[in-house]
């Protein structure tokens, strides 16, 4: 794999850019970084290589950045690319997911901008997700074309993952809450104060546009997946309030940005080394998969041979 020329990125420390590659050839890392609205680049991250992949569903959001962090292996990638270049509803989340299992992660901290729902959430706080009510309508599985998977999503993000990251922000004296439902909604557009009212009695806590995709998309791939939400504002349920707007968000968020930073170094660098037996975000697909192999097409056995073992053999 031959580097192209060096150039600056980011902050301070030199990244080498490499031609699109598949997995064969992928470099690895142990720990994913999914940046949201905001977080378009970690600091700290060092020998630092930009990284662009070719999967099976197209062309993730960018490139990935990977490095060391904290002494750890990582992969970071911009959800919606640098300089915010796609809408929730534009982004490849299967190129994005798969890009990350081509890498090798085992574990994925996701970061997600969201509004609160609950008056005892506030604008700022951080938030571990541990539910989700999806609302849209988007490509948020690897199956079909002739195999047929039913994965179990009562318990949709690890809860090993999500409880070590919300330790690392009340280690730093954060105000954070583990545990709540997130509702994910098609955007570009906020709620109506209608929507923001009828999702607080469906027992909503938060709402945002993309992370039950995502949620879903990491269980296929057996990677144990947490998502960090910043709240930024109180959506629009409150009728004594302006509705949510975008200088609202990016105000809170330029403060929530360097919280989820400090949240993910502390995390990274006390994260223990992966162990399959805590949690069954690895072994998901060993009961999910009820398609008979002799049955799935040829190509979509190729698109699945790095989700699904025994198609690597042709078993």
């Amino acid at each position: 794999m031959t580097p192209r020329k060096a150039v600056r990125k980011p902050a301070e420390t030199t990244a080498k850019k490499s031609p699109a590659i598949r997995k064969k050839e992928a470099p690895r890392a142990e720990i994913g970084i999914l940046g949201g609205t905001g977080l378009y680049e970690i600091e700290g991250i060092h020998n630092l290589e930009e990284v662009r992949l070719k999967t099976p569903w197209g062309d993730p959001s960018d490139e990935y950045i990977l490095g060391a962090l904290e002494g750890r292996k990582v992969a970071f990638l911009s959800r919606h690319g640098r300089g915010h270049r796609f809408s929730p509803s534009e982004i490849n989340y299967r190129a994005n997911v798969y890009g990350f299992k081509m890498l090798g992660v085992e574990r994925l901290i996701s970061v997600n901008s969201v509004g609160s729902l609950r008056e005892e959430i506030r604008p700022r706080d951080i938030v571990f997700a541990d539910q989700f009510i999806d609302k849209t309508k988007r490509d948020c599985t690897f199956f079909g074309g002739g195999c047929v998977a039913h994965i179990s999503l009562a318990e949709p993000v690890c809860p090993q993952l999500s409880r070590h990251c919300h330790a690392a922000a009340v280690g730093l004296g954060l105000r954070s809450h583990l545990g709540a439902t997130y509702v994910c909604m098609e955007g570009p557009a906020f709620s109506t104060r209608a929507e923001s009212k009828m999702h607080q009695v469906w027992g909503g806590d938060l709402i945002g546009m993309t992370a039950a995709t995502e949620a879903k998309l990491f269980r296929e791939a057996e990677i144990c997946y947490a998502t960090m939400n910043l709240a930024t504002d109180y959506d629009t349920w409150r009728l004594h309030e302006e509705g949510v707007t975008v200088g609202m968000i990016f105000e809170n968020l330029r403060v929530n940005i360097s919280k989820a930073k400090e949240i993910i170094r502390k995390a990274v660098a006390a994260l223990p080394p992966h162990d399959e037996t805590a949690c069954s975000c690895r072994h998901v697909l060993a009961a999910a998969v009820v398609t008979a192999a002799k049955h799935v097409p040829a190509a979509t056995r190729k698109k699945l041979a790095l989700l699904v073992p025994e198609y690597r053999t042709g078993r």
